[in-house]
């Protein structure tokens, strides 16, 4: 059990510390309800540029590395779909510079030309380096493009295309940072050698003085329920042919989650999984098989991909892979199988426990969903899922209508 505890400030900013006195150091933890999914789809890739922007410094900091080093801490970021996570660890009596930094980068960064040109360059060569020109580095636009036709998952967090970055002006990017990333926008978490009350005391001395903005999140639309299958045909210069098929699942906070968390365990969550044991050790079909939830808060994806042995043939291999994962909606798991994934989610979940910075930023994500509070109740609700719930949500996922597949093949041949 994670204790914590929450206030919000008079700006709208959430709070929460979590006293963790195993550790001399902090976390300082600020998640932004901001992701690729926020974005306009002729202006994709904005909340991955903001990543890089406000490391570029603002008006008061040069740089974030530098006072952060000299305090002997480390920091930084990650953005996904749905969010942007800024964190930063001190020893706990440096807790006010971590604060310091946040606090600034959260009032807005130096905003220039010469500063925006220089990030847009470094993220379109990002863009150009990993997505246009490494192998299989467009995997993911070709298939969210395949799955997603209205929800913006139909882009991946790096944008549609480097054309959006490069035609991005100044005025588009400040609206942007203004309407999004705002102290109503936004979740603090203090994890560490801290006390809540003085935790409270130093985030409304850092933050309270920060106004509130008017948010322009959007609605953003579901995508319609899938009628029939789709399937894409790709030639690159790769050495190994693959694929890709992903079915519609739901959303982070439905139920159904956890029954499809563990299904994909079962199939490939370590060496002696079905897949691992039936496919890659013992058929001998694949170089590499996996099967796994892409794991947005948003309705996701159930995606298996193989990767063949030389000799193989693609479409024998494709066809074994998708029948074991297809098995899961015909028969019952075995209770072994179930009690096997439950205990290393168990065991995964006590890992994360120990480590203050982990739990800073699983804190801040939860609140995002709706409630820190649910951090306490994930072992519950996957102990409580039984093979039953498995076939069941496994036939409702695994529909013929409902698949997506992405045959990624290698010039070479």
């Amino acid at each position: 059990m994670i204790q914590f505890e929450k206030n919000i400030l008079v700006n709208g900013l959430r709070v929460i510390v979590h006293t963790d006195r195993s550790t001399p150091f902090v976390a300082v933890n600020v998640c932004y309800n901001v992701g690729a999914k926020h974005e306009d789809p002729s202006r994709t890739g904005f909340a991955h540029l903001f990543e890089h922007l406000t490391f570029g410094g603002t008006k008061h900091i040069p740089d974030f590395d530098t006072p952060t080093q000299n305090v002997g801490g480390q920091n930084n970021a990650f953005t996904t779909n749905d969010i942007t996570n800024y964190y930063i660890t001190v020893p706990a009596n440096n807790i006010e510079t971590a604060l310091w930094l946040e606090s600034d980068r959260m009032v807005g960064p130096k905003f220039t030309k010469k500063g925006l040109a220089v990030q847009k360059n470094v993220v379109i060569e990002e863009f150009r380096q990993r997505n246009l020109n490494k192998p299989y580095g467009d995997t993911w636009h070709l298939l969210r493009d395949l799955a997603y036709k209205v929800h913006p998952y139909r882009w991946p967090t790096i944008g549609l295309t480097p054309e959006h970055i490069e035609q991005a002006t100044l005025e588009e990017v400040k609206d942007f940072f203004f309407h999004h990333y705002a102290p109503n926008n936004a979740v603090l978490v203090i994890t560490g050698n801290i006390t809540p009350d003085h935790g409270f005391r130093l985030a409304e001395k850092w933050f309270s003085d920060i106004p509130q903005r008017e948010l322009k999140n959007g609605i953003i639309l579901p995508e319609p329920i899938q009628t029939a299958p789709r399937e894409l045909t790709v030639y690159r210069d790769v050495p190994i042919d693959t694929f890709f098929v992903a079915w519609h699942m739901s959303s982070r906070q439905d139920p159904d989650f956890y029954a499809a968390d563990l299904l994909t365990d079962i199939l490939s969550g370590g060496n002696s999984s079905r897949v691992e044991e039936r496919l890659v050790k013992g058929q001998k079909l694949f170089a590499e098989a996996d099967v796994f939830l892409s794991g947005e808060n948003d309705p996701g994806l159930l995606v298996a991909t193989g990767k063949m042995n030389n000799g193989v043939d693609f479409e024998t291999g494709r066809k074994k892979l998708t029948e074991e994962v297809l098995k899961t909606a015909q028969e019952l798991v075995t209770p072994y199988e179930l009690e096997k994934v439950k205990n290393k989610v168990e065991a995964e979940q006590v890992f994360n426990e120990i480590g203050y910075l982990e739990k800073a930023m699983q804190l801040a994500a939860y609140e995002i969903l709706g409630d820190a509070a649910q951090i306490n109740e994930q072992a519950k609700h996957y102990n409580q899922v039984t093979a039953e719930d498995i076939l069941r949500v496994a036939a409702k996922i695994l529909r013929p209508e409902n698949c997506n597949t992405l045959n990624y093949l290698s010039l070479k041949k």
